[in-house]
């Protein structure tokens, strides 16, 4: 029974009284949450309309969806605070005991119930500065997008109070908020101290407070969010308004108004049975030979990921349909979810990936530019993919397994069409202008409700509206963190810090090779810890003009830069990528902590190689 079900079946009245508190939260989040995501595929859907098919551009289509993107962002991070869907870095709470895990997941609550409190009333400041301003469109007050913050950091402080008063372990909890209260303390006492040594205290707040709170499982947004008002209040003379002002910065591109979109549309593919309808003609074209499902799991992979731009939707997809049949076939599961988690890996550059979105909203690189630059980077590492497959299965006996008849093939190619013909509509429709890399999707969404509909009838639309929720809630939980870090970059850069690392990586030996052997290290290593979005926001801007003065490409760079935090995120036993693909399989971690060296080693030279050879990434741009 989950915890909500406990509460409301508790014969105490308080419990009853938590829950009923608990519920009418999600009634004011998630109904305008989910009718947020459904104004914002109409708004954009009717700029394109009105743009491409009438020639009369809606001149205040983007400022409406800009203004109600913010609050979409601050309610989806409300419920999924409510939902404890925020991302978490667990490999360390997993392993702990059930007291201790129990007891940091509580100190999660209060030290993120800590950085709302600090930020509320900076944010109710923000908002009221933003009153005198004046859209230039629609020619509103500002203050009607500026105060999705407040609302949103009060709405998020109830949220936490209700989990907080649903604790029954009074003792654990009041420990949780010692310790909490007790490191503000300190921290506040010994601030004089931090005067007389400099950028030491980056690595005090940035380094060892980040690393403490993120290990010890503190939402990642929350971590960084604490970690920027504790340096500038208790470093600078700066006032800590301009923390909220940086959120709202990063919060603020209306190119990131994709990741819902593209989010929402991966959800649309899955119960539409388009997803089912390509794999399964890939299937009938490579069943029958050594390790073909594993050949189509990487082929389905990359198919796929090019019109969800989610990697859970992406092998939520492909998983349930394919591995019944692997296990059939005599694949044991740590091989299934070793290759999973890979070619989660392998596809980040694939558009419309988030993190490229992401890296193109915080450094001024053209989208379409890197959604080109990405497709040749995952091939070649498909390819290696592959190899290691050969290699894995070359002695497997397949003499019992039936090939697919020509008429087979023919009948799944058919059925399959309209649903491989999507990824090529929506990189046409970029490439040729018809829209932007933010309203494409909703292009694909529109396609993929009509195909579901007419063509596959798998489309159950009662499933829509939780799917609105759920995209409302994986958004908030992406943009909270693209938001605290674009503070977290905000305060390394006015700390000096990135002249500091400029100089520093100007001097590594090897000249650009060296550096991009550097850039590869070190995004493995935060693409473990940090998961790529905030390892961008904070590093993009810091490492991107470096590359820069090193002769290096900016889309080369950002194919690298993907790829290498893509290795980190997937790879155990920090990826969180790779505990979602096993919870996704229903694969045990440990089954596939051997058989994934190899695929990971083989993501690795690839990496190299993309790396090595810039054509790869910029040798069908324009």
């Amino acid at each position: 029974m989950s915890p909500h079900a406990a509460l409301a079946h508790s014969d105490s009245a308080w419990k009853r009284a938590v829950y009923q508190a608990d519920r009418v939260l999600a009634f004011v989040t998630e109904v305008p949450a989910a009718l947020l995501v459904l104004i914002e595929i109409l708004v954009l859907f009717s700029g394109v309309v009105s743009r491409y098919a009438l020639h009369q551009p809606l001149t205040w289509s983007d400022e409406l969806a800009g203004i109600l993107f913010l609050w979409l962002a601050m309610l989806g991070a409300v419920i999924a605070l409510r939902r404890s869907a925020h991302m978490r870095m667990t490999a360390l709470v997993d392993i702990a005991s059930p007291g201790t895990r129990a007891f940091l997941d509580l100190f999660a609550v209060v030290a993120a119930a800590a950085f709302l409190l600090l930020v509320a009333h900076p944010a109710y400041d923000f908002a009221s500065e933003e009153a005198i301003v004046t859209t230039p469109s629609l020619g509103i007050s500002s203050a009607w997008r500026a105060a999705a913050l407040p609302c949103g950091v009060i709405l998020m402080c109830v949220a936490a109070a209700i989990k907080l008063a649903a604790v029954t372990d009074g003792k654990r909890l009041a420990m949780a908020v010692g310790l909490t209260l007790a490191v503000g303390a300190a921290l506040y006492f010994i601030s004089p101290a931090f005067a007389n040594i400099g950028n030491f205290n980056l690595l005090i707040f940035f380094v060892v407070i980040v690393g403490l709170l993120v290990l010890s499982g503190v939402p990642i947004a929350f971590a960084f969010g604490l970690a920027t008002f504790g340096y500038i209040a208790l470093t600078t003379t700066k006032p800590v308004n301009v923390i909220v002002g940086r959120m709202d910065e990063g919060m603020s591109h209306l190119v990131l108004l994709a990741v819902p979109l593209f989010v929402f549309l991966g959800v649309i593919l899955e119960l539409s049975g388009m997803a089912k309808a390509m794999v399964r003609f890939l299937a009938s074209l490579l069943g029958h030979v050594r390790g073909g499902l594993s050949y189509v799991l990487i082929g389905g992979m990359y198919l796929v990921s090019g019109i969800s731009g989610s990697k859970a939707a992406d092998m939520a997809a492909l998983a349930p349909v394919l591995f019944p049949e692997m296990r059939k076939r005599g694949e044991k599961d740590g091989e299934m979810v070793a290759l999973l988690a890979a070619t989660g890996a392998q596809t980040e550059t694939i558009p419309p990936s988030i993190v490229l979105i992401t890296i193109g909203s915080v450094t001024g690189i053209s989208i379409a530019a890197l959604f080109a630059g990405g497709l040749v980077p995952a091939l070649v590492l498909a390819v290696l993919l592959c190899a290691v497959v050969w290699w894995r299965v070359r002695k497997v006996d397949v003499s019992h397994i039936v090939r697919a008849t020509r008429q087979e093939i023919w009948k799944s190619l058919i059925f399959a069409l309209p649903a491989l013909a999507l990824p090529f509509i929506i990189r046409a429709a970029v490439v040729e202008g018809v829209a932007t890399a933010t309203e494409v999707s909703t292009i694909g969404i529109a396609y993929a409700i009509v195909a579901g509909l007419l063509v596959y009838r798998q489309l159950d639309m009662r499933k829509l509206w939780p799917a609105l929720v759920d995209t409302a809630a994986l958004s908030g939980a992406i943009l909270l963190i693209i938001g605290t870090a674009t503070g977290m970059a905000w305060a390394l850069t006015q700390s000096g810090f990135s002249r500091q690392l400029a100089e520093a990586m100007t001097q590594l030996p090897g000249g650009t090779a060296g550096f991009l052997a550097v850039s590869i290290l070190a995004f493995i290593i935060l693409g473990s810890v940090l998961e790529g979005i905030p390892a961008i926001v904070v590093f993009g801007p810091l490492l991107f003009p470096i590359a820069k003065q090193f002769g290096v490409n900016d889309v080369h760079y950002s194919m690298v830069v993907v790829l290498a935090m893509g290795i980190g995120l997937f790879a155990p036993p920090f990826g969180v990528g790779y505990y979602s693909a096993c919870a996704i399989a229903r694969v045990s971690p440990s089954a596939g902590m051997k058989p994934i060296m190899g695929y990971m080693l083989a993501l690795l030279v690839g990496t190299v190689i993309v790396a090595a050879v810039p054509w790869l990434s910029t040798g069908f741009l324009k």
